[in-house]
This record gives C-alpha cells, sequence and structure tokens, in this order.
C-alpha cells in the first residue's frame, strides 16, 4: 500500500502562482512514476503532469506546457508541482497519484491523494 497527503493548493488571482505537494509512504519503492491529476466540476479527471522515479522522463498536459513544472525528490518521497501564470481554468481539485507500472504510467494509476482545492480568481 501507498499513503498520498497533498499540501499547498488555495485561492490565488490570475497571473499568480501556486506550489503542490504530495508526501509519499509506505512501499514508496514500488512506484514508478508520480503524477497529478486535476478535476474541475462536471468535467473528468484529467492528467496535468507526471514524473518517472529517475526524473529523466516527464509529461505535462498541453494547456500547462510552459506553466507548470513537476519535480521529484526520491530520498523525501515527494513530488512537487509548480504551477505558474495561473489561469482561471486551471480552477480544480488536484489529485496526487502514484503509477506502479512502468509499461503504462501515463495512463494507470493505482494510489490516489485526498485532493486538494486550487482556484484561480479572474
Amino acid at each position: 500500500q501507498v499513503q498520498l497527503v497533498e499540501s499547498g493548493g488555495g485561492l490565488v488571482q490570475a497571473g499568480g502562482s501556486l506550489r503542490l505537494s504530495c508526501a509519499a509512504s509506505g512501499r514508496t519503492f514500488s512506484i514508478y512514476a508520480l503524477g497529478w491529476f486535476r478535476q474541475a466540476p462536471g468535467k473528468e479527471r484529467d492528467l496535468v503532469a507526471a514524473i518517472t522515479r529517475s526524473g529523466g522522463t516527464t509529461y505535462y498536459a498541453d494547456s500547462v506546457k510552459g506553466r507548470f513544472t513537476i519535480s521529484r525528490d526520491n530520498a523525501k518521497n515527494t513530488v512537487e508541482l509548480q504551477m505558474n501564470s495561473l489561469k482561471p481554468e486551471d480552477t480544480a481539485t488536484y489529485y496526487c497519484a502514484a503509477s506502479m507500472s512502468w509499461l503504462s504510467w501515463r495512463t494507470t494509476y493505482e494510489y490516489w491523494g485526498q485532493g486538494t482545492q486550487v482556484t484561480v480568481s479572474s
């Protein structure tokens, strides 16, 4: 089992920045990739960014490229999402998630955090 706890959400004006953090515990040695998903009311949960164990491979959704940066500290078992130039459409609940699969780390996540709210005002 893996436990994930997010922190760092909040309310920010458009153009501002927020940094989300996620701490993993439990069987962290089996985690291949860590990702951040988001879900707005009435919409599906989408992958925003992900990073593999080594940190050598990252994924970003087109909507956040150039604005968001994902990073990982394996020694501390944490993953962070730096969000800059925030837009009202970034408003959502953000979830940290862990993938155990090196084959399908862009699509399959087995463990989830409880979510943290990010609200961007215009």
